[in-house]
């Protein structure tokens, strides 16, 4: 999996890949009742900026304001077969939880925890230990558990009388889109990565159609299923296109999907979030076994992200009666040249 160390092999030889989905299902909610109660400070959100599903949870992050009560630690972008390591910090380390790995944090709850070491995972500070990494609820819950520490005009990205068709649109576009990359990647035959291929994009084709009439994918603003999209687009045409063979078109010759990515790309908390050099460094000299040489491409040409795209044409307000984010905290900030800058 992108998301996890844990294996230096990846293509199922057997044909269809299938993601281990036991997640540690622990949540952190505002009344504790797994034990974990939301409080400022408390934890510490782990990411790695390659991954699609971290790039989630840092999104929302962004999005809701949670950056004065939920801190983030930042993993480099390639792993070994333990686990994803702190070494962009000073030392190596973690500054907040000092640990080098992240399997460490795994190891202090369950010392013979049996799975990957995957992000984004949200870990305890006093006691060092994993609480959750559940990525699909993770990101929901900042949404409805931890609202009391939301920034003034935060949008409301799980509006309970859209959670239905968000829930429905999320479930597809995580079999064929999100994962369904993967599954084509990942084949080891040619029918199982035919049969992705196809899903794949007949749900693109689908989700073209459904944005031809609407801005965003739910309602009149941005949700979690725009969330949960764009961290895929994001990396289809540096990865999926050619690594991952899914190669029928790249974004930028799907009209309507490349125009609603650029929409949000240039969004706050959205584009902000994105790192083009750790992402093609982790795919590429991770998978050994669809890469052997560890050669990253230099492409793909990003000069268009920044382009307009008009999609406010079709109505709606990102942020709904709420506001933008706030830059991001210096600390965070991703780093010059490792994505496509405003123009001056």
């Amino acid at each position: 999996m992108a998301d996890s160390a844990g294996s230096t092999g990846y293509v199922n030889p057997q044909g269809s890949f299938e993601r281990d989905q036991r997640y540690i299902t622990t949540r952190i909610t505002a009344d504790g009742r797994d034990g974990y109660p939301v409080e400022p400070g408390r934890y510490r959100l782990v990411v790695s900026r390659a991954c699609p599903w971290a790039n989630r949870a840092s999104i929302v992050r962004r999005l809701l304001g949670l950056e004065p009560v939920l801190s983030l630690g930042i993993c480099g972008p390639t792993h070994d077969e333990r686990s994803w390591t702190f070494d962009l910090d000073p030392g190596g380390r973690d500054p907040v939880l000092g640990i080098e790995r992240l399997q460490e944090a795994y190891f202090a709850r369950f010392p013979d925890y049996p799975r990957g070491i995957t992000v984004p995972a949200i870990v305890e500070v006093a006691t060092g230990q994993v609480v959750t990494n559940d990525f699909p609820r993770m990101t929901l819950d900042l949404s409805t558990e931890w609202r009391e520490h939301h920034r003034d005009g935060a949008p409301d990205l799980y509006p309970e009388h859209l959670r239905e068709q968000i829930d429905e649109l999320n479930e597809a576009v995580f079999r064929d889109v999100n994962n369904g990359v993967y599954r084509a990647g990942f084949a080891g035959t040619q029918g199982s990565y035919e049969r992705a291929y196809d899903r794949l994009f007949s749900r693109l084709d689908a989700l073209s159609e459904r944005l031809s009439r609407q801005r965003f994918l739910v309602g009149e603003a941005i949700t979690e299923a725009d969330v949960r999209l764009f961290t895929t687009l994001a990396r289809f045409d540096a990865v999926y296109h050619g690594h991952f063979k899914c190669n029928r078109s790249k974004l930028t010759e799907m009209p309507v999907l490349w125009a609603y990515f650029r929409d949000l790309f240039q969004t706050p908390g959205f584009g902000d979030t994105i790192d083009l050099v750790h992402i093609k460094a982790h795919y590429y000299e991770v998978h050994r076994d669809i890469n052997p040489t560890g050669v990253v491409p230099k492409g793909p040409d990003t000069s268009g992200w920044w382009e307009p795209h008009h999609r406010e044409e079709l109505g709606g307000r990102p942020f709904g009666d709420g506001t933008p984010p706030g830059p991001p905290l210096p600390a965070e900030v991703v780093p010059a040249g490792h994505a496509p800058q405003p123009p001056a």
